[in-house]
C-alpha cells in the first residue's frame, strides 16, 4: 500500500491511530449522538487538511485512522 503524499518540497505517508474512550468506558456513542459524532469528525479533518483513512465508532469508544500532513 503505498499511499505516499507530495508537498511542494516533501513526500509524506503520515498516519496516526487515533482512539477517544468516554470516562469509566461508558457506552454513550448510541443513536443520534453517533450520527453526530460521525458527522463533527469529518468536518474536523476537513477544516484540518487532514483525510480519515478509515473509522469506527464502537458504543463505548471511537477508533480512527488519520492522514495528517506535516506541516
Amino acid at each position: 500500500m503505498n499511499d505516499i503524499q507530495n508537498l511542494s518540497h516533501t513526500a509524506w505517508d503520515c498516519k496516526y491511530h487515533v482512539v477517544w474512550i468516554p470516562k469509566y468506558r461508558k457506552k454513550l456513542l448510541y443513536g443520534q449522538l453517533r450520527k453526530h459524532l460521525g458527522e463533527v469528525l469529518r468536518e474536523l479533518a476537513r477544516r484540518k487538511e487532514s483525510v480519515i483513512v478509515e473509522g469506527h465508532l464502537m458504543a463505548d469508544h471511537v477508533h480512527m485512522l488519520v492522514a495528517i500532513p506535516p506541516k
